[in-house]
């Protein structure tokens, strides 16, 4: 599970994540807990999930302004 902290734009990032599908790579959206947001992944590096969700809200352009942060959860 990885962990994504915004205050802003959480509508976006869920439905971004949610339809992300390359490479067999899969994100899901399971709770939110105040700013934090919460996805399950098939891959099995939570680290490396962590860096391919930065990089792909980062692609979009409100990701470029967007200041959020990202992590695993074990």
């Amino acid at each position: 599970m990885i962990e994504i902290t915004s205050a802003v734009h959480q509508d976006k990032v869920i439905d971004l994540l949610n339809n992300y599908n390359e490479d067999g790579v899969e994100f899901s959206y399971k709770e939110k807990k105040g700013i934090n947001l919460y996805f399950e992944t098939n891959m099995e590096d939570l680290e490396s999930a962590s860096k391919l969700a930065k990089k792909v809200i980062k692609s979009e352009p409100w990701g470029t302004v967007l200041f959020f942060r990202v992590s695993p959860v074990e």
